[in-house]
C-alpha cells in the first residue's frame, strides 16, 4: 500500500496538514479502491436509508459574526456587520448572509452549542465523532460509521471526502480504529477548476482502456501468486471480489457520469457559486444522487485571528451563502432534501471581543451548527447564549448531541456497537441524546 499526497493546508497552530489517499495496487496509477471496498459485503443497510452531507468549515467560523449575532452588545463584541431578517419571523443572521436568510424555513440554527474545546485538529477529531479526544484510540469518523453499518450503493463508494481542509493530526475524517477499509475516498482537487479531474475514475493521460485492462491481467495473476503465498483465508479467497468492484467502478458509466461536474446546467453551477466550496457542494448533490452515503465537503480558512471582518465579508460567508443555499434548493427542488441530512460544522466559535489585529481568537463554549433535511424540523434556532455571546444560557447541547442527532437521522441505532482491534466494545454514541427542538 502507497500513500499518495493529496494537498495541505496551514492554521494559526503552523502545522502542515497532509492529507493521503491510501491506496492498494490496483493499476500502476495507484487505485485503493480494493483496500477500500474489501470487508464490505458484511455491512448492512439498517434502519432509515438517509444520506448526508457534511459541510466542514475548518478553523472555527465565528458564531457572532455569522448566526447568532449581537447587535445590542457594545461595539467591540458585535463587530462590524449589521443583521437581517430571515423568512422565518423573529430569526436574524448577518447581513453578508442574504442568501441563506431567504432559505431559513429549509434549516435549523443550532445557537446553543458548546464545543468544550479550542483547540485545532481535537476539534476536527471530536467535532466529526461526537468522541472526545482519547490518546489511547482513534474513534471513527460519522462517515466510516456509516460505511461500516449500510456498506456501498450502486457501486459507488459510500463515504467521500471532497477537499483536503481537514486536520488529521487526531484522526479529524478517518476512520480510526474501524480499519482503513473504510477511510473516505479523498478528491484532492478543485472541483471549480476548468482541469479538475478524479484520478480513479478517469484513465490518466497514455492509459488507453485496452492498456488498462492488460495492467488488470498483469494484477491478476500477481495477487493470484501473492495470495496462495501468503495465505489461504477467506479474505484473500474474496480478493477478485472487491478487484472486480473497484474495476467497475473505474468503467461504469455511472461513477464517470456522477464525478462529471460538467454536465451540470451552467445556471445551476452559478447558482451554488464558481468557486471550491460552491463547486464541492453542488459535486456533493451529485455524488448522493448517484449511491454514495455520505459525502464530507470541507472549505478551509476559517481561522480568523486578523482581518476577521474583511475575510468574512470578501470571502468566506459569500462563498457559504451561496454553496449552501444552493444545496439546499437544488436537494429541495429534485424532491431528495427529505432524504438527505445536511449539516454544517466548524473547530469552535471565537472570541466575542475583537482583538487589536480587527481579528477573534479561539472560544471553546460556544458555536453554532446548522442541520437541514433527513427528517430535521426546519426554521427553528435552538436555544441562546448570553448578551456577549459567550456561552449558551437556554438549551445547551453538546457535540455528542449533535453525534446523536446525527445517527437518530441517519436511522442508526446509538447503541451500535464496534470492536476495536484489541477486543474492546465501543458503542458509537454513549453520552448524546438527540436534540429534541429539531427531531
Amino acid at each position: 500500500m502507497f500513500l499518495l499526497k493529496s494537498g495541505s493546508n496551514r492554521d494559526c497552530d503552523g502545522v502542515t496538514r497532509r492529507d493521503v489517499l491510501r491506496v492498494g495496487s490496483l493499476s500502476a496509477f495507484g487505485l485503493g479502491l480494493p483496500e477500500f471496498l474489501r470487508a464490505r459485503a458484511m455491512a448492512g443497510s439498517p434502519g432509515k436509508d438517509v444520506s448526508c452531507i457534511l459541510l466542514w468549515l475548518q478553523g472555527g467560523i465565528s458564531h457572532i459574526d455569522s448566526f447568532d449575532p449581537k447587535p445590542e452588545a457594545p461595539a467591540e463584541i458585535r463587530g462590524e456587520f449589521g443583521v437581517i431578517d430571515t423568512n422565518v419571523a423573529g430569526i436574524q443572521v448577518c447581513d453578508p448572509l442574504p442568501r441563506l436568510a431567504q432559505h431559513q424555513d429549509k434549516f435549523s440554527i443550532l445557537r446553543s452549542l458548546n464545543p468544550r474545546n479550542g483547540s485545532h485538529g481535537v476539534a476536527d477529531a471530536y467535532m466529526m465523532t461526537g468522541h472526545p479526544f482519547n490518546q489511547s484510540v482513534t474513534f471513527p469518523a460519522f462517515g466510516a460509521v456509516v460505511a461500516k453499518e449500510k456498506g456501498d450503493r450502486n457501486s459507488m463508494p459510500p463515504y467521500v471526502q471532497l477537499g483536503v481542509s481537514i486536520d488529521q493530526r487526531f484522526g479529524g475524517g478517518v476512520a480510526g480504529f474501524l480499519g482503513d477499509q473504510y477511510n473516505p475516498f479523498v478528491l484532492p482537487g478543485d472541483a471549480s477548476s476548468p482541469s479538475f479531474t478524479v484520478r480513479d475514475v478517469t484513465l490518466p493521460g497514455g492509459v488507453n482502456p485496452e492498456r488498462f485492462q492488460r495492467r488488470m491481467k498483469v494484477l491478476e495473476t500477481v495477487d493470484t501468486w501473492q495470495a496462495q503465498f501468503e495465505s489461504s483465508s477467506s479474505a484473500l479467497e474474496a480478493a477478485d471480489t472487491f478487484y472486480e468492484k473497484a474495476y467497475n467502478l473505474v468503467t461504469a458509466p455511472q461513477a464517470k457520469k456522477a464525478f462529471d461536474i460538467g454536465r451540470e446546467d451552467p445556471r445551476i453551477r452559478d447558482r451554488y457559486g464558481r468557486h471550491s466550496l460552491g463547486q464541492g457542494c453542488l459535486l456533493a448533490r451529485r455524488l448522493i444522487e448517484s449511491g454514495v452515503r455520505f459525502v464530507t465537503v470541507t472549505d478551509g480558512g476559517w481561522d480568523t485571528h486578523q482581518n476577521n471582518f474583511s475575510s468574512l465579508r470578501d470571502r468566506l460567508l459569500p462563498r457559504l451563502d451561496s454553496a449552501l443555499s444552493g444545496l439546499l434548493q437544488d436537494l429541495s427542488d429534485r424532491g431528495m432534501l427529505e432524504s438527505t441530512l445536511v449539516l454544517t460544522l466548524s473547530d469552535f466559535g471565537r472570541t466575542p471581543k475583537v482583538n487589536p489585529s480587527a481579528g477573534r481568537d479561539h472560544w471553546s463554549t460556544a458555536g453554532i451548527a446548522l442541520l437541514a433535511g433527513g427528517g430535521i424540523r426546519t426554521g427553528v434556532a435552538v436555544g441562546r447564549t448570553n448578551a456577549l455571546g459567550e456561552q449558551p444560557t437556554e438549551a445547551p447541547y453538546y457535540t455528542e448531541d449533535l453525534a446523536a442527532t446525527l445517527y437518530r437521522s441517519l436511522g442508526i441505532p446509538l447503541d451500535t456497537t464496534h470492536i476495536t482491534p484489541d477486543g474492546r466494545p465501543i458503542q458509537i454514541n454513549y453520552d448524546g441524546r438527540p436534540i429534541r427542538e429539531l427531531v
